[in-house]
């Protein structure tokens, strides 16, 4: 039973306790049965919670929202849940056991449609890096190579679906954070529109709107599912999207109409080169897009190639690092230094320090102006923007590692890794990763589409349509449940 649970994904799940044909606690061992069999192979879960998940399997009262009994894994980053570990990937948390005291919004709204949280997934310390390493426990693994990276920093997530732990991962994305480990590990990722998704109470946004929450699945109507669940502004959120037409979950099946599509296939502003197999990845989904009917031109925002986006970017991301060191030293009580993180943290920390107040509103200015550059191309005439997810197939362990001696190097390496997906985050527009690809080493290469701000219907429309096209759910990873 335990095999067969783990080849559904989770709107399946959902039907089979609705029609008692299992029950929440059946599904909730599964789970656990295949974490405890995979896990020690790929180090996703770093955190479990397997009383507490049997507990409220077992619970009358367990919310009768549309996963009711569904098994889920948080990413250990951000979404606190009342009672457990929050780690954020750095040992100065793991050290001193800290708990969450409550709910964040996003962490109740899977627990009111009947999620159950089976454990915590590793993720970077703080965010902060494009593969999932961190000192305080150790690299997730890529089921699809353990020598490999999961991409970050959602890694543990993307390798514990992928790996068939869970059919949906809570993840979250500042600079690609979904996107990346989503093409890495072989899922469908989608990244939603700026203030779609709640950061509250804790945060009004994070990273000056970069941010936002979502899951990475392996079907696309799991995903338009999960974000009608977990879509909607909380009092005193900053901003909001735009209100979706009907649910995200009635956008499968139905037809977008025929689109023009924007297709880039060399990397913004000349960033190291593009590696064969993700050229082939995305014209193959260049492809796959012509013979569904749509209208693929090679075009995009010119913007995309201004070189001081990169800067700007990490300064904006290295002034909030150094923002919540701050906010630790308070909490902790102490000054924190240089030794309390890993040196790729502080490589961050240090280059937000160096900014003075008027420089970061300047840059952050430059990235406002240069968002609406960007956007103005979406209104030109093109419907979608088709580009790789990321430059490079998974990359070997240890890549992506920092020298602490050598900041810079660390950050062109990063961001010739993963040109495509921190525009977007800056721009506020809704982006997905499919995997529509695998290499000659059988490993996932994801494609990204972008759309205008606040049309993930449009989105999940044309995702729906590759997948059906391309079907995905039946590879299996070497290592999986």
């Amino acid at each position: 039973m335990t095999n067969e649970l783990s080849k559904l994904d989770a709107i399946a799940q959902a039907e089979l306790v609705r029609k008692k044909e299992v029950t929440p606690l059946e599904l909730v061992d599964s789970a656990i049965a295949a974490i405890e069999r995979v896990n020690p192979q790929i180090n996703a879960v770093i955190t479990p919670l397997f009383a507490k998940a049997r507990a409220a399997a077992k619970d009358g009262a367990l919310p009768d929202g549309p996963f009711r009994g569904v098994p889920l894994l948080l990413k250990d980053l951000i979404c606190a849940s009342e009672g457990d570990p929050l780690y954020s990937g750095a040992r100065l948390f793991r050290d001193a056991r800290f708990v969450a005291p409550y709910d964040s919004y996003l962490a109740a709204k899977f627990k009111a449609a009947g999620f159950i949280s089976v454990g915590k997934t590793n993720t970077p310390e703080f965010g902060l890096n494009a593969t999932t390493e961190p000192e305080a426990f150790g690299p997730s693994r890529n089921p699809w190579d353990v020598t490999r990276s999961t991409g970050g920093s959602s890694g543990g997530a993307a390798a514990a679906v992928a790996a068939r732990m869970v059919a949906v991962g809570h993840a979250s994305d500042g600079g690609g954070s979904i996107r990346i480990p989503a093409s890495e590990c072989g899922l469908v990722g989608l990244k939603p529109s700026r203030g779609r998704v709640s950061a509250g109470p804790d945060f009004g946004d994070f990273w000056a709107g970069l941010a936002t929450e979502g899951v990475v699945s392996r079907s696309v109507r799991d995903t338009a599912a999960v974000l009608d669940a977990i879509a909607g502004n909380m009092p005193g959120d900053p901003y909001s999207a735009p209100s979706q037409r009907r649910p995200f979950a009635q956008e499968i099946g139905a037809a977008p109409g025929k689109l023009r599509i924007g297709l880039m296939k060399r990397t913004p502003q000349g960033r190291g080169t593009l590696h064969p197999d993700c050229a082939a990845a995305v014209e193959e989904t260049a492809r796959l897009l012509q013979t569904l009917g749509h209208t693929v031109d090679e075009s995009h925002p010119a913007a995309l190639d201004e070189a001081d986006f990169t800067r700007n970017f990490l300064d904006l991301v290295g002034a909030h690092a150094a923002m919540t060191v701050n906010q630790l030293g308070t909490l902790f009580g102490r000054k924190l230094t240089a030794e309390d993180f890993e040196p790729w943290t502080w490589n961050f920390v240090a280059r937000g320090l160096g900014i003075p107040a008027a420089d970061y509103l300047s840059g952050f200015h430059w990235l406002q102006v240069w968002s609406r550059h960007v956007a103005g191309w979406w209104s030109e005439g093109f419907d979608l923007l088709l580009s790789p997810t990321i430059a490079e197939p998974p990359v070997p362990l240890k890549t992506l590692v920092a020298v602490p001696n050598d900041p810079e190097a660390g950050f062109t390496r990063i961001g010739n890794l993963i040109p495509f997906t921190p525009p977007f985050n800056v721009t506020g527009q809704p982006a997905v990763s499919l995997p529509l690809y695998w290499n000659a080493a059988g490993l996932p290469i994801g494609s990204q589409l972008v759309a205008a701000f606040g049309r993930e219907d449009l989105l999940i429309q044309v995702a729906a349509q590759l997948e059906e096209a391309c079907p995905w759910c039946d590879r299996l990873p070497p290592v999986s449940a």
